[in-house]
């Protein structure tokens, strides 16, 4: 492709699920990118896919993504800046004030690095999962500092926007303080509710519903990239984990004392303001909204959600989201689709017609 931004070859230090799915995204895209990491084995499988090619001694890129765990960012990033004294440094940690207290206490030559976090993952890990497409629509942060001009950083936003995302300029701290909100923070609370289900009865496993697979997703993350991370972050983490524990104990002794006065209330408001709290979400292309599920039971056969999905097309509605469940006793499965308000009537008017069969949404 020649509609490119980035002009400069792109060297990737780390080839795990980020940098091999910047890679995958440069190289679609036509940039020279070089892919290095400390494993020959975890390189050699990042470039087997199509990340990028092995460094070779006559490489000159003028930017370098350092793409390597939490607790190594400031020592590999340093490091680049030495070896390339013409090159523009960024990293993709999860935590910017670290990595920039630790290479300015060092001196290292700030005018060519800033930080970046793009807002993008999956549950697992690796080459085997990344995507040249992961980074599409979601949020990039740059986490700008006073040692570096905008002009000397704008390949890193050429970066950022070859890659489909959307850049959001924030400092170090407030970066930090927002993530530990809207992902450190749900990452623990996932994984605490994740790990009271290894006492759970088969039978009573058997039960759950896409609920419970919500509220647990991500509990499947890697626990050593976890621990770096949350550690990094930890006194963020901490002011949001306080007062949502003070929340819990509030429920908890309403639940023990159902009968009293305020219990009651305590659960009903409690309720009402994770309402509050999820409408401010924002929806798809970054919009406040919420949108209306409707769920479709579909034969769990080949074919069947393609065909679900093209039928949707052809009633002219655009689906804002998609998910999808199977029924561990029979062959059916179960396709929630989200739509605008406004579209939901008529689809399911439409959809009922062709022959589909409507369930209501499970809340």
């Amino acid at each position: 492709m020649n509609d490119r931004r980035l002009t400069e070859q792109v060297r990737i230090v780390g080839s795990g699920l980020l940098g091999a799915s910047i890679g995958l995204g440069l190289s679609a895209r036509g940039v020279d990118v070089i892919v290095d990491d400390a494993s020959p084995s975890t390189r050699g499988l990042a470039i087997a896919y199509g990340a990028g090619r092995a460094p070779a001694p006559d490489d000159a890129p003028g930017l370098i993504v350092v793409a390597v765990p939490p607790d190594v960012t400031a020592d590999i990033v340093a490091a680049e800046l030495e070896r390339y004294p013409e090159a523009l440094v960024t990293d993709v940690a999860s935590v910017k004030l670290a990595p920039l207290e630790q290479l300015r206490a060092r001196g290292a030559d700030l005018s060519r690095y800033l930080g970046t976090h793009p807002m993008a993952g999956r549950e697992r890990g690796g080459a085997v999962s990344a995507r040249a497409d992961l980074f599409v629509g979601r949020p990039w942060i740059v986490a700008g500092h006073d040692g570096i001009s905008y002009r000397r950083a704008a390949a890193i936003e050429d970066l950022i926007l070859d890659l489909g995302a959307v850049p959001i300029e924030m400092d170090a701290a407030d970066h930090d303080r927002s993530v530990a909100l809207v992902s450190h923070a749900p990452q623990l609370v996932a994984s605490l509710l994740a790990a009271r289900l290894r006492g759970g009865s088969a039978a009573a496993l058997g039960l759950s519903g896409q609920g419970l697979r919500d509220t647990t997703r991500i509990a499947s993350s890697n626990p050593a990239l976890w621990v770096q991370i949350l550690g990094a972050n930890a006194a963020e983490v901490a002011e949001v984990l306080r007062p949502l524990r003070d929340d819990l104990d509030a429920v908890i002794a309403a639940l023990d004392d159902p009968e009293a006065p305020a219990s009651r209330r305590i659960i009903a408001d409690t309720l009402a303001a994770g309402n509050d709290g999820v409408s401010r979400i924002p929806g798809k292309h970054g919009q406040d909204g919420r949108f209306t599920a409707l769920v479709v039971k579909i034969d769990d056969k080949p074919g069947e959600l393609a065909r679900l999905l093209t039928e949707i097309g052809e009633e002219g509605v655009n689906m804002e989201d998609l998910r999808l469940e199977h029924s561990p006793e029979t062959k059916v499965g179960f396709a929630e689709i989200s739509v605008v308000p406004e579209a939901a009537h008529p689809l399911a008017t439409a959809l009922e017609q062709r022959g589909w069969t409507l369930m209501e949404a499970e809340r």
